[in-house]
């Protein structure tokens, strides 16, 4: 209760989680940039100061800031973030989803892979590593840091208010209602990527006939694609 409380429009820290958590999350996945501005629509729930636009532009400006410090890292440490984020068969599976995602969706992946679990770090990495053209980049990621900190908030807000008296129930259950919002998010993307490889199997099976037929040959066999990249 006390730790909620003291995180008011007032209050330094609130400012200082606001802007610093959000832009550290993508490097440091232990800082729950999501949870804490969502604690920090609880806490001020009450509230109808207008300093409270002040903190949800700081969430803003420090996801802003995190996105554009992985693209930097991603362009001038390529190897190494290789190395620390993509050599491992699960890393090279983001790596390979984000960059057929950002060739296939463009600046939509950057604002959708923010509700995505693992997708930002993935995504905004691979925009660095493959010189994914920077203003291009900033403009889509200044859009997703801004829906991203008013949702965030909106959230902790709605459970703030409809637990007035019990703020950390507020806050479990606005938890709970992001985590619904990415699962189904995430799952919507496996859907969409097993049809698309469904259909590319499809396709390529009505070439081979075809191609069989007119040779007067048998069909060659389907060869399956690689499994899309599960978080």
């Amino acid at each position: 209760m006390n730790a909620l409380t003291s995180l008011q429009v007032g209050s330094l820290i609130s400012y200082v989680i606001a802007l610093v958590i959000p832009a550290l999350d993508a490097i440091l996945p232990v800082l729950p940039s999501e949870t804490a501005i969502i604690a920090l629509g609880v806490a001020t729930a009450g509230s109808t100061d207008p300093r409270i636009a002040l903190l949800v532009a700081c969430a803003a400006a420090g996801a802003f800031l995190g996105d554009n410090l992985c693209y930097f890292l991603g362009r001038r440490f390529g190897s190494r973030v290789e190395r620390r984020f993509f050599s491992s068969t699960k890393g090279a599976r983001r790596r390979e989803w984000a960059e057929h995602s950002l060739q296939r969706f463009g600046t939509q992946i950057i604002i959708i892979c923010r509700f995505i679990p693992g997708g930002r770090t993935a995504v905004t990495l691979t925009c660095g590593l493959i010189g994914y053209p920077h203003r291009r980049f900033m403009a889509a990621a200044a859009a997703a840091a801004i829906i991203w900190a008013l949702y965030a908030f909106f959230i902790g807000r709605v459970g703030g208010r409809a637990f007035e008296d019990k703020p950390w129930a507020g806050l479990l259950i606005a938890f709970g209602a992001t985590l619904a919002v990415s699962g189904l998010i995430g799952a919507i993307r496996r859907i969409r990527a097993h049809r698309g490889t469904a259909d590319r199997a499809a396709s390529w099976h009505r070439f081979s006939t075809r191609s069989a037929q007119r040779r007067g040959s048998r069909p060659a066999q389907v060869t399956r694609s690689p499994r899309a990249w599960r978080s």
